[in-house]
């Protein structure tokens, strides 16, 4: 920042504009494909339902920098702002770890298909039921059973966790047995 004098009072002035302030908006969605030519290079096929997040983050970082002289950016440049985008991405996701129970909106109630208050009451009951069995199981139990009740299939299960298919398989069955079980001694029949 430069202050500048100006008839007897000083105000401030900046000595070099931001890269959004000097080029136009062809110039930023020229900018924009370039990116994602760059992020689409630079992401595993595993990663690409999160391209636009990278390609939206590459670009943040881009226009917050100042350019006083030149504002396009090599590519190079966005070679390595891409590749260091998709790796922070990758890092992020590897340190939140899907957990399916730690989020209690994930497992809701079915919406009744017809208006009838008493099974309505009977199905808000078994769920609520099912949520306190769920948590009295053992944490890779309640995992293996909470993807299981999502939809997923055993060979899926054991890809998302990591585990083999054997442990699996055995974490599934007996934690529902489990669930059943407990589920009984609350006098609930899903």
């Amino acid at each position: 920042m430069v202050r500048e004098q100006r008839g007897g009072g000083d105000t401030m002035s900046r000595t070099s504009p931001t890269w959004a302030e000097v080029v136009s908006r062809e110039d930023v969605e020229a900018l924009r494909s370039r990116v994602v030519r760059a992020v689409r290079r630079a992401c595993p096929a595993w990663l690409r339902n999160r391209a636009e997040d990278i390609v939206q983050n590459v670009l943040m970082q881009l226009l917050a920098k100042r350019c006083e002289t030149n504002p396009s950016f090599s590519a190079i440049y966005l070679e390595k702002a891409a590749y260091g985008a998709t790796v922070d991405e990758i890092r992020r996701l590897s340190r939140t770890k899907e957990n399916p129970v730690a989020n209690e909106e994930l497992i809701e109630a079915a919406p009744a298909s017809s208006a009838d208050p008493e099974r309505s009451a009977s199905s808000l009951e078994i769920g609520e039921g099912i949520h306190e069995c769920l948590a009295g199981l053992a944490r890779p139990r309640r995992l293996a059973v909470t993807l299981w009740l999502l939809g997923c299939g055993v060979p899926e299960i054991a890809r998302r966790r990591a585990w083999s298919f054997k442990r699996t398989h055995n974490l599934v069955y007996r934690g529902l047995d489990n669930l059943r079980a407990c589920l009984l001694r609350k006098g609930l029949q899903p």
